[in-house]
């Protein structure tokens, strides 16, 4: 990310909104708010070989993975705004898991880049599936997101919940049910 480009157009910005970019309070916002993005788009700068770093093991049990409440911070992609939540994750291996942290890194590195809460499941459960093979994997994120809460509706208390099952978890109901219910959301 250039720098320097991006603190020159949120100069522009405060400018346009009104504000002086010179006055104390804001003189060094041009600067903060670019860094402030290198980190909450750093996902799409992320290598995926290199944020797993040959954390994937041998395991023959064929026993339900779970990791769940994974926070998660994203932008999304309509306005910009924060959403944020948790994310669930459930995998029954065959014959590889994949180090717990590492879970956390995948859905940060998608999080990590302007989103819809939609595709960002989806996402997550494709890089799971894709990296160990299971017989099937589970993603829920239920997120509350800013653009509803801030403006538009306005409506503080509304939480949006997405999942994606592939294998195994979208051809049984029973590996559904055993998901939800470990997870609590059954």
């Amino acid at each position: 990310m250039d720098y320097r480009k991006v603190e020159g157009l949120i100069r522009e910005l405060l400018i346009e909104l009104g504000e002086d970019p010179d006055r104390e309070g804001l003189h060094d916002t041009p600067h903060r708010v670019a860094a402030a993005y290198d980190f909450l788009t750093s996902g799409y700068r992320a290598d995926f070989e290199t944020l797993i770093n040959g954390a994937i093991f041998t395991h023959e049990a064929n026993d339900m993975v779970i990791a769940r409440d994974i926070e998660l911070y994203s932008l999304c992609e309509h306005h910009m705004l924060p959403f944020y939540g948790r994310c669930h994750i459930g995998y029954i291996p065959r014959g590889r898991i994949i180090g717990l942290s590492k879970l956390a890194r995948i859905v940060d590195m998608y999080a990590r880049r302007l989103q819809i809460q939609e595709r960002l499941t989806q996402q997550v459960a494709q890089a799971i599936m894709n990296a160990v093979d299971p017989l099937g994997v589970g993603v829920i994120i239920e997120a509350n997101h800013l653009c509803m809460m801030m403006r538009g509706v306005e409506k503080q208390n509304s939480q949006m919940t997405t999942s994606a099952v592939l294998g195994s978890f979208r051809a049984s109901q029973a590996t559904r049910n055993e998901f939800l219910t470990l997870i609590n959301r059954s």
